[in-house]
């Protein structure tokens, strides 16, 4: 049985990742002042408490959060020019989950996300993603003017040139990955890597497609190209933790 990991953005978040999602945006969002503050919030003053399934859900829920900051203002433009916010039937505890579900949906082209039966399905979760898709036509209108008022290929464009050109870098970097010894050893992982077509090269000036090579100093750490993320994730070694990503 081939054993994957769950990856954002694929129409499989789980009702918990936004959950945790929304905790975090809540706590991190960036604050207008009360008479420039078009989309309300609900309170922030406490702390919230965040439970995750595992490291994976985890990593998952930040990576959502820190996408919203990243695209606040254009997520709202989008509720607001729209005209799907404010709306009676979701309170102002409500709107961070509206705002990273918002991010989710417009990342997977407006398109329906995948349902698991095991999944414990979250009221408000369902709640949210029910009144969004309902007005999907209403938000990729107003997510298309945004773009033509920007003259914006993708809203990647949206962002400063200083972000853009930090986060190409960022994303050609390659992947730092630790080997759990509690759970295999190195000479099983090359073992297996060698299997799956992969070829030891001597340093990340050489990687090719299938290629990594060892760090110098730390012989339980491995690197490979950064195009590899999504299939290496997806892989039975990251699946069973017996490689982790730094």
């Amino acid at each position: 049985e081939k054993r994957t990991m769950t990856l954002i953005g694929k129409n499989v978040c789980h009702d918990s990742v936004y959950i945790n999602a929304a905790k975090i945006f809540q706590g991190i969002r960036n604050k207008k002042p009360k008479d420039k503050m078009l989309v309300r919030y609900g309170d922030d003053s406490v702390s919230p408490a965040l439970t995750f399934e595992d490291e994976h859900s985890q990593r998952v829920s930040y990576e959502l959060a820190f996408n919203a900051l990243k695209y606040q203002e254009l997520l709202e433009e989008i509720l607001l020019d729209s005209c799907v916010y404010p709306c009676q039937s979701i309170p102002d505890e409500l709107t961070s989950l509206l705002v990273v579900m918002l991010y989710d949906l417009q990342d997977r082209k407006f398109e329906a996300r995948e349902i698991f039966d095991e999944e414990e399905p979250v009221a408000e979760v369902r709640k949210i993603e029910h009144f969004l898709y309902s007005f999907r036509i209403k938000l990729a209108a107003a997510l298309a003017r945004y773009r033509i008022k920007h003259a914006a290929l993708s809203i990647e464009y949206i962002l400063p040139e200083t972000i853009r050109k930090h986060e190409q870098r960022a994303s050609a970097l390659p992947l730092c990955v630790w080997i759990n010894t509690f759970k295999t050893s190195l000479q099983d992982v090359v073992r297996d890597l060698k299997n799956k077509g992969f070829t030891e090269v001597e340093s990340v000036s050489d990687f090719n497609r299938y290629t990594y090579c060892m760090d110098q100093h730390c012989h339980d750490v491995l690197f490979f190209p950064s195009s590899l993320k999504e299939e290496l994730l997806n892989s039975d070694l990251f699946a069973d933790c017996k490689l982790l990503l730094q």
